[in-house]
């Protein structure tokens, strides 16, 4: 089912972490569907979508942090916003497992926040928590389905778990219209996290050298377009009125598990330099072995289903990589 495009005319969306990856994917989106757009903003990131200035200027600006509870009210209420997405998050497990505790503030707190500040207003009639394919923690049966139980362990999947849980939460006592996605690992243009797979192995490629795997390369993952990611969450927000989705978590991905080495084997063929050598450190990481998903949930009950894909992505990601690249060599190509 693809997102309706009149659906977000003039619409009062709110989107927390419009910086990121995904936010910045899903701003330009509702921009292009002429929805009126909120965005909540911390810091000014350098390589953030929202660097655009004829995006930036199309979108209203309201700064501070997701975990204060009176300013999200505020936000809320002032702009009378009527749909909410909800990504902001500390997103990297590294950082997550070095410094728990601002994870846990901004995962968690962060997420009980937004959906007080919901409950409270009067005039939202849907929103979208970003789960993680990672708070299923390790299951013993794959693909992961979404009635599995959450079982995160370290620190970034166990923030994830509980802002999942305090979404259903919400959902269940106060009749929220809370959805839920859990994703695979997104991957696309505007992520200048060097030290992530796509990225890393792209900035690599085009400067001719090695990519270097941190693990031993045979952990498995879902990779999922930010495009499609984007387009994922409009369909699901597009029928989050409906009663028998509220509180309802669904996995988006395409079901199509590959190691570290063969994604990264896949970045290097979009990106023209299949030849390369790809170095494998296999440092001892505290990350779970095998992790997919099973979408077949949101593909029966929401007609969902990728429109770019894996393969149209990496080209799509490349492109932009190179572009960027090319237009800022000096700062793309500091060491990681």
């Amino acid at each position: 089912m693809a997102p309706q495009t009149d659906f977000w005319q003039d619409r009062r969306v709110l989107v927390t972490g419009a910086t990121g990856l995904l936010g910045g994917w899903m701003t330009e989106a509702l921009v292009e569907r002429d929805a009126d757009v909120v965005v909540l903003m911390r810091d000014d990131v350098a390589s953030s979508l929202l660097t655009d200035e004829a995006l930036r200027a199309r979108v209203t600006v309201a700064r501070g942090c997701v975990e204060d509870v009176e300013l999200m009210t505020r936000v809320v209420n002032e702009y009378e916003v009527d749909a909410v997405f909800h990504l902001a998050a500390q997103t990297i497990v590294g950082i997550a497992q070095r410094d728990p505790l601002s994870t846990f503030t901004t995962n968690i707190q962060g997420t009980w926040c937004v959906l007080e500040a919901c409950r409270r207003a009067k005039t939202v009639t849907r929103i979208v928590v970003a789960s993680s394919d990672k708070a299923y923690g390790a299951q013993p049966t794959l693909p992961y389905r979404e009635d599995a139980p959450l079982l995160g362990r370290h620190p970034y999947d166990v923030s994830k778990a509980c802002a999942d849980l305090v979404a259903q939460a919400y959902a269940c006592s106060y009749q929220l219209p809370v959805v839920i996605t859990r994703c695979g690992n997104l991957f696309g243009g505007g992520d200048l996290n060097w030290n992530r797979l796509v990225p890393g192995t792209i900035r690599a490629a085009l400067r001719g050298a090695s990519p270097v795997i941190r693990s031993d390369g045979t952990l498995v993952r879902d990779y999922f377009y930010v495009r499609d990611a984007a387009a994922a969450y409009l369909a699901l927000a597009e029928q989050a009125h409906r009663p028998e989705l509220r509180g309802r978590a669904y996995n988006f991905s395409e079901t199509r598990p590959l190691t570290v080495v063969e994604m990264c084997r896949k970045v290097l063929a979009a990106a023209g330099r299949p030849e390369l050598e790809v170095v494998i450190e296999a440092r001892p990481l505290e990350e779970i072995p095998e992790q997919w998903l099973d979408s077949s949930r949101a593909r029966s009950e929401l007609g969902w289903q990728p429109r770019y894909g894996l393969d149209e992505g990496l080209i799509q990601t490349v492109q932009w990589y190179a572009e960027y690249l090319s237009q800022a060599p000096a700062r793309a190509f500091l060491p990681s």
